[in-house]
């Protein structure tokens, strides 16, 4: 179950990431985290804390749960 969900929240963070027209490297700086944390984290490499889910989501302009619901589920 947690690997899927890190690939839910790796796959929502790069899609939004994208939406922004911003680099993994523009959100890292954003965020105030490191562009090799974020490109694991999309790549669902790295178990995320919750207060990084919510740093990069504030740095995307989304709730923190828009990062952590599935397609099936909205």
């Amino acid at each position: 179950m947690s690997d899927k969900l890190s690939a839910i929240v790796g796959n929502n963070i790069k899609k939004y990431r994208k939406n922004l027209n911003i680099s993994q490297e523009e959100l890292a700086e954003k965020a105030g985290l490191h562009r090799t944390y974020i490109g694991g984290i999309e790549r669902g490499e790295r178990n995320i804390t919750l207060n990084s889910l919510q740093v990069i989501a504030t740095a995307l302009n989304v709730a923190p749960v828009e990062l952590i619901v599935g397609e099936n589920n909205v």
